[in-house]
């Protein structure tokens, strides 16, 4: 008892906090200290806030849309803003279908819903690392922020400045505002922004005629434009816009009648999409554009020289030829047709543009092999040589190189015009030699060849690396008369309102001669007779006046054919990307068959004359005894008549062409 202290004087015992007492006390403290946070996170993360005067402002890269030479719509690139569509115009599922999947408490919240947050952070947590797409946990009305002030960055500054403006737009404006401004600022895909401009991109019809299907393809492209584009992923947009329609369903937006009917009703996409025609030619043109008429300011029109039908032709062609010749090795092909002023009319740069955006009909540069021959031959002509002089196939030795047939046998005394026909190698070797490299390159350049060529003897062979376009470029003088023509793509620019930036037709270039007489009609001639009984043969299309030459080269790694009739030319190549050989695939084989399955389309649409400058004199006409030859080693030489032989134990160069 002695050590008990005595009660304090003057303080009260402390009395116990209700339970209300306590949830008032607590809700005070939580609040204040929750204000003084709500001060801080705006003071930190406010201060450098976007001007939110820009809300109404529409920035973006001008359109530049590509015609035929038709007027036909070939593609659009850029951005494709359209006028802002009322909300009251739509179909009330249109907006509906985007509330469903992407905020379907938007009328409950105030910019931003903390749950769906949490909930997104949680799997993100889950399944960081596993290489799948993440989880934002977006209201649109953060979405819209995003889009109208910030960048798509993901970072922790970002996402609470986009919180701070959701919470801003949604003190400012009505939910259907809001709304609205998102239909009509949010991004589409296929360089399209806002809703209208994305019915029209997508279906061809404004937006307030979208049907319910549509509507939900389109809600449903607002998770990755790309991933889910209708146009390169199909199945994968089918099955997004079918979630769409059940997740309406589920919140009683639509009927389950009207769930099924729009699930039985097809969805077609806009043809000029769907298709994916000439995207080699637009990429081509498109760089030349910025070269004319500078970097775009406004929305441009390009009237180019293509002709979509022999474009569907012509790539309908090469894709069924390549598909045919894959057993042998073939993974790619190119096609080129130009007319006799250089227009181009198709351009195929690949088999799949989706699959591969490397364009072979320009980018690529692969050995011509005996689709070269014709710069020989033609420069021989010029030297005084004709149709009918007398050559002997034998054994030839230039320097330490020793060109051969492939049988390894020779024909003996023939004519020139039985060489080019047959495509002798050794024929066309003796006369490069004769009659000089650097005049038979300085020949390819003046018909249209553009890329560097060796003098080593084995040019004559084709050891010389081009482009399907310089090639087609270089066989028009033959089909035209003997005039250069340089292949282009681009008749006319013009402003969205009509201005014109530039015209081909105002100052085009001079008609060239490059082929006088005699010279051009021994070659038509000599060539024809590639397609009636040479090598060519599989690419005759009977009723037409028509010349060419085939091309393979050293190990099958490059086949050729590049024909002509009047005014008309295509060139087309077939090989490996990664410049692997094929399995015996000559240029009279696939590439020929690839030719004349397209011709057969194109020339009764061209409705094409006959070669001009391919009559000639009766003097040089070939004899019924060259004929015969021709029949002759024709049968000799077998069906594939370029094709190398086995290898043997000779000297050979490494890059030397064996046709």
């Amino acid at each position: 008892m002695a050590n008990a202290q005595p009660p304090e004087r003057g303080r009260p015992p402390r009395s116990k906090r209700t339970p209300l007492q306590a949830l008032i006390y607590w809700t005070l403290v939580l609040g204040v200290w929750g204000l003084i946070f709500l001060v801080a996170f705006f003071a930190v993360f406010a201060v450098d806030l976007p001007d939110t005067s820009r809300l109404y402002e529409v920035k973006r890269q001008p359109s530049v849309s590509y015609l035929d030479r038709s007027g036909a719509l070939i593609a659009v690139r850029g951005s494709q803003y359209a006028p802002p569509v009322n909300l009251d115009r739509l179909p009330p599922y249109v907006p509906k279908a985007f509330v469903a999947i992407e905020d379907r408490w938007y009328y409950w919240h105030f910019g931003f819903n903390p749950w769906g947050i949490v909930r997104s952070e949680i799997y993100n947590l889950r399944h960081k690392g596993q290489g799948g797409p993440l989880r934002g946990g977006s209201t649109i009305t953060q979405q819209l922020a995003r889009n109208l002030f910030l960048t798509p960055s993901q970072n922790y500054r970002r996402k609470a400045q986009e919180l701070i403006l959701a919470i801003w737009l949604e003190a400012k404006f009505s939910k259907k505002q809001i709304l609205e401004l998102y239909l009509n600022r949010v991004y589409f895909g296929a360089g399209a922004y806002g809703i209208e401009a994305a019915s029209q991109r997508y279906f061809g019809k404004p937006a307030s005629q979208l049907t319910l299907g549509e509507s939900a393809l389109l809600a449903g492209i607002m998770k990755g434009p790309s991933r889910y584009s209708p146009v390169s992923s199909t199945d994968r947009a089918a099955r997004r816009a079918t979630m769409v329609l059940d997740e309406m369903e589920k919140d009683h937006f639509i009927s389950p009648e009207q769930h099924a009917e729009a699930l039985k009703s097809p969805v077609r996409v806009n043809p000029v999409l769907a298709n994916q025609r000439a995207q080699y030619f637009t990429d081509w043109v498109d760089d030349q554009v910025r070269t004319l008429v500078g970097e775009p300011t406004e929305d441009l029109v390009v009237e180019t020289t293509l002709d979509l039908p022999l474009q569907a032709a012509a790539e309908t062609s090469v894709q069924k030829g390549v598909a045919a010749a894959a057993a042998q090795g073939v993974q790619q092909a190119a096609l080129v047709s130009l007319d006799s002023e250089g227009r181009i009319r198709a351009y195929v740069g690949g088999v799949n543009y989706l699959q591969s955006q490397f364009d072979r009909a320009t980018q690529a540069r692969r050995q011509a092999g005996s689709s070269f021959k014709p710069f020989v031959y033609l420069t021989a002509m010029e030297a005084g040589r004709t149709p009918e002089t007398p050559v002997v196939d034998e054994p030839i030795k230039i320097g330490n190189w020793e060109p051969r047939n492939y049988t390894g046998q020779y024909l003996g005394p023939i004519t020139i015009r039985t060489a080019l026909a047959q495509s002798i190698n050794t024929v066309a070797a003796r006369l490069a030699s004769e009659v000089g490299t650097q005049n038979v390159a300085a020949t390819a350049h003046r018909l249209g060849i553009s890329s560097p060529i060796q003098l080593d003897p084995s040019m004559a062979l084709g050891a010389v690396e081009v482009s399907p376009l310089e090639m087609a470029q270089a066989y028009a003088p033959f089909a035209n008369g003997g005039t250069l023509a340089k292949g282009y793509g681009i008749e006319r620019i013009r402003t969205a309102g009509g201005r014109v930036l530039y015209d081909h037709g105002v100052a085009p270039p001079a008609r060239q001669p490059v082929i006088n007489q005699p010279a051009l009609a021994y070659m038509i001639s000599m060539m024809r007779g590639v397609i009636s009984g040479g090598t060519g043969t599989r690419a005759n299309v009977p009723g037409y006046d028509l010349a060419g030459k085939t091309g393979t080269t050293s190990d099958y790694r490059d086949a050729w054919f590049i024909g002509y009739t009047g005014g008309f030319v295509t060139a087309v190549w077939v090989g490996k990307d990664d410049n692997t050989p094929m399995r015996k695939v000559t240029g009279g084989g696939p590439p020929a068959g690839i030719w004349k399955d397209y011709m057969t389309q194109a020339l009764p649409r061209l409705k094409v004359q006959p070669i001009p400058g391919g009559d000639l004199p009766e003097a040089d006409r070939p004899s019924a005894i060259d004929q015969l030859m021709e029949g002759v080693t024709g049968l000799f030489r077998g069906p594939d008549a370029e094709a190398p032989p086995p290898q043997q134990p000779q000297p050979r160069r490494k890059d030397d062409p064996p046709f």
